[in-house]
C-alpha cells in the first residue's frame, strides 16, 4: 500500500494518456464549436452575477474601476496560460488535465476538489443573484422571494426555491445538446450586450461628476480587497477551455475565443463600473441589485425593468455555460478513475455527459437553496485564484522540464527558482494582509521575485517549444500571473479562508 500510494502521488500523466482516456466515455463528444461560439460562450459565462451584483457589494468608491482592471489583468494572464494548454491538450478536463500532466496525480487530485467546489459555488452564487434581479423585475425588493428561517445561522437562513428552479431548467437544456446550448447562449448574450450598452449610454446621460469625489475613499488596500472578491466576476472563462474536445480547430479557435472574450469583458466591466459610480454616490448603491436600483434612484424607474431583464438573461447564460463546463470537468476526472467511471459516460443520442451534468447541478441547487451570496463569492475567489496560480506554475514546468530530456542540473535550478517565485509571492501577500503601513519587506521580497524570474529566463533553457500556439514572454508572463493571483489571495478575509479549509 505505501508503494502504491507513493506511486499515485508522484506519477505524472502524459498528453497521449489524457487523449486516450476519452475512450472511457464510450462515445465521443461532437466537434461542433468554432471560435465564434467560444467568444460568445466566454462572454456568456463571464458577464453575469459578478458585474451585476458584486459591484454593489464591493463599491469601494469610484476606484472600483481600478479593482476591476486589476482583476481583469490577473484573469487575462491566466487566460494566456489556459490557452496554450487547451491548444496542446484538447480534452474536456481543462485545468485538471493540465495539472495531471505537468504537476502529477496528487496535485491534480487536490485541484479536482478545488475545481468542483469552484463550479458548485459559482453556479449557486449566480442562481441566488438571479432571484434578486427577478424580484426587481417584479417590482419587489431583491430579497422578497426568499424564505427566512430564523432558526438557521445567519448567512444560511434565507432559503431560495427560485434559484433551485432556474438550475433545474438549465440542467435540462445542457443535457439535451451542447450546440443547442451554444445557440441559446448566443441569442441571450446578444440581448445582454444590447442591455449593457443601454446601461452605459443612458447611465452616462444621468451622470453627476460630483459622485466621483472622493475617488479612493478606502485607499489602495480597499482597491485590492475589492479586487480579490471581484475576481468572481471573471470566473468562468476556464469553462471554455473544457470545450477544446468539441472544437473544430483548437489551434485557431481557442486563442481567438479565450483571449478575445476576456479583452471584451474587461472593457465592458470597467465602463459599467464607471457608469454606476457616476450615477450614484457609492454609499447609496444597492448591494443586491445595484444597476436596476440606480436607475430608480435617478428618476428613471422604467429603466430598471430593462436592466433587470438584461441581467437575468446574462446570468442565465452564465449558468448555462458553467453547467456545460462543470460537467466536462467531472467527466474527465471520472475518466481517470479519481471519481467513479459512471460519471464519465457520454450519452449516445445527445453526445453529452448526462450523469455528470445532473449530479453537479443537483449539488449546485442544494448550496444555492441555503447559502448567502457574500459567503459564496469569497469562497469562489479563493478556490479560483489557487487553481489559476497552479496552472501558471504548471505552464512553467511544461516549458522548462521534459522527463528524460532535461538535465538534473537544469531540473534542480527550475525547482529552486519556482520555489523562490512562489515563496516571495506568498510572503508579499502575507505582509500585505498583516501589515497596515510597513514597506521595508516589499523592498526585500519584490527583488527576490524579480531576480528569480530573471535567473530562470537566463540560466534555464526551455525544454519544450509549443507545436501550435504558445504564450509570449515566458517566464515573465506566467511568473507575473503567479504573483498577482497569490497577492489577491492575501486580500481576502480570514473567515473565508477558514470556510475554504473546511
Amino acid at each position: 500500500m505505501p508503494a502504491r500510494l507513493a506511486d499515485r502521488v508522484l506519477t505524472r500523466s502524459s498528453v497521449e494518456a489524457e487523449l486516450e482516456v476519452k475512450a472511457h466515455s464510450q462515445n465521443e463528444m461532437k466537434k461542433t464549436l468554432s471560435w465564434w461560439d467560444l467568444i460568445w460562450f466566454g462572454m456568456g459565462t463571464v458577464i453575469g452575477a459578478g458585474i451585476f451584483v458584486l459591484t454593489g457589494r464591493e463599491a469601494v468608491g469610484p476606484s472600483v474601476v481600478i479593482s476591476y482592471a486589476v482583476s481583469g489583468l490577473s484573469a487575462l494572464l491566466s487566460v494566456f496560460c489556459y490557452t496554450e494548454f487547451a491548444v496542446e491538450i484538447p480534452v474536456a478536463g481543462g485545468s485538471f488535465a493540465y495539472l495531471r500532466v505537468e504537476l502529477g496525480d496528487f496535485m491534480a487530485f487536490i485541484a479536482a476538489g478545488n475545481i468542483l467546489l469552484e463550479y458548485i459555488i459559482g453556479g449557486a452564487a449566480v442562481a441566488r443573484a438571479w432571484t434578486s434581479y427577478f424580484a426587481t423585475l417584479c417590482s419587489r425588493m431583491p430579497s422578497d422571494f426568499r424564505i427566512t428561517v430564523h432558526q438557521l445561522s445567519e448567512g444560511y437562513n434565507e432559503l431560495d426555491p427560485i434559484a433551485v428552479g432556474i438550475i433545474a431548467i438549465v440542467s435540462v437544456i445542457v443535457v439535451l445538446s451542447t450546440k443547442g446550448s451554444s445557440r441559446l447562449n448566443y441569442v441571450a448574450t446578444i440581448v445582454h450586450i444590447i442591455v449593457i450598452l443601454f446601461i452605459i449610454i443612458c447611465g452616462l446621460i444621468k451622470a453627476d461628476t460630483t459622485n466621483y469625489t472622493p475617488f479612493m475613499p478606502f485607499g489602495p488596500r480597499g482597491i485590492f480587497a475589492a479586487s480579490a472578491v471581484l475576481f468572481f466576476a471573471y470566473v468562468g472563462f476556464d469553462a471554455v477551455s473544457t470545450m477544446a474536445e468539441e472544437t473544430k480547430n483548437p489551434a485557431k479557435d481557442i486563442p481567438i475565443g479565450l483571449v478575445g472574450s476576456m479583452v471584451i469583458t474587461t472593457t465592458i466591466y470597467c465602463l459599467m463600473a464607471v457608469t454606476l459610480c457616476l450615477m450614484q454616490p457609492y454609499q447609496t448603491i444597492d448591494p443586491d441589485a445595484p444597476f436596476s436600483r440606480a436607475f430608480e434612484a435617478v428618476g428613471w424607474g422604467w429603466a430598471q425593468y430593462i436592466v433587470a431583464a438584461g441581467a437575468l438573461k446574462g446570468m442565465t447564460s452564465v449558468l448555462l455555460v458553467s453547467a456545460v463546463g462543470q460537467a466536462r470537468y467531472l467527466t474527465h476526472i471520472a475518466r481517470t478513475h479519481m471519481m467513479p467511471p459512471w460519471f464519465a459516460k457520454v450519452d449516445t443520442k445527445t453526445g453529452t455527459p448526462v450523469n455528470a451534468t445532473i449530479v453537479m447541478l443537483a449539488a449546485t441547487a442544494v448550496i444555492a437553496f441555503f447559502t448567502d451570496l457574500g459567503i459564496l463569492s469569497n469562497l469562489l475567489s479563493i478556490s479560483t485564484l489557487i487553481i489559476f496560480m497552479l496552472v501558471s506554475v504548471a505552464l512553467l514546468v511544461r516549458r522548462y522540464y521534459v522527463s528524460g530530456e532535461t538535465t538534473v542540473e537544469n531540473r534542480n535550478k527550475l525547482i529552486v527558482f519556482l520555489l523562490l517565485i512562489i515563496g516571495s509571492s506568498i510572503a508579499i501577500a502575507a505582509y500585505w494582509g498583516t501589515s497596515e503601513s510597513g514597506w521595508i519587506a516589499y523592498c526585500v521580497l519584490a527583488p527576490i521575485w524579480f531576480l528569480s524570474t530573471l535567473e530562470l529566463w537566463i540560466f534555464v533553457p526551455q525544454a519544450r517549444i509549443p507545436k501550435l500556439w504558445g504564450i509570449p514572454l515566458v517566464p515573465w508572463l506566467p511568473s507575473t500571473s503567479i504573483a498577482i493571483n497569490i497577492f489577491l489571495l492575501g486580500s481576502i478575509d480570514k473567515k473565508s479562508f477558514i470556510r475554504f479549509a473546511i
